[in-house]
């Protein structure tokens, strides 16, 4: 999900709050399974899960392991830019390998999560890609070993 600096932030009600609830704990639960947890028919859940994908609040998607899809490596890339982070940041988010970006405080300007096929791939990546990309200075890459936690159910507040 790619989001925007001049988006409002979007006021939840305890409905749709917890209608985000019910969809972390299974994206695939039905629309009518949620009303009956939160009390509204099954057409005005579906509108409301709408209206959240539509303002951007959520997304629902499958969630893959990489290494069973045959991508043997992943890593986090951590870099520091030289001059305004936007277009960096735009021109990895336009890399297909790419997964995830954040703007960060510290050592490092950007972290940019990489899937890749080999560790050939993964160099080429680095190599050719991101260090090409004009404002690179530097590049530190945290190879992953062993995925020990990934969730998506932290609810809403």
């Amino acid at each position: 999900m790619t989001r925007t600096r001049t988006k409002q932030p979007v006021t939840l009600d305890e409905v749709s709050k917890a209608i985000i609830e019910q969809l972390q704990q299974d994206g695939r639960r039905s629309y009518a399974a949620i009303g009956k947890v939160v009390g509204l028919s099954e057409a005005a859940v579906r509108q409301r899960v709408q209206r959240l994908i539509d303002s951007g609040v959520m997304q629902v998607v499958a969630v893959t392991d990489p290494l069973e899809l045959g991508f043997a490596r992943q890593a986090m890339v951590g870099i520091r830019v030289s001059g305004p982070l936007d277009p960096v940041a735009d021109a990895l988010s336009a890399l297909e390998e790419v997964d995830y970006v954040v703007i960060t405080a510290g050592s490092y300007d950007l972290l940019a999560e990489v899937v890749a096929e080999s560790d050939e791939h993964l160099l080429e990546l680095i190599s050719d890609s991101i260090r090409a990309i004009p404002g690179v200075v530097a590049t530190e890459t945290f190879m992953y070993l062993r995925l020990q936690k990934q969730t998506y159910s932290w609810g809403v507040r």
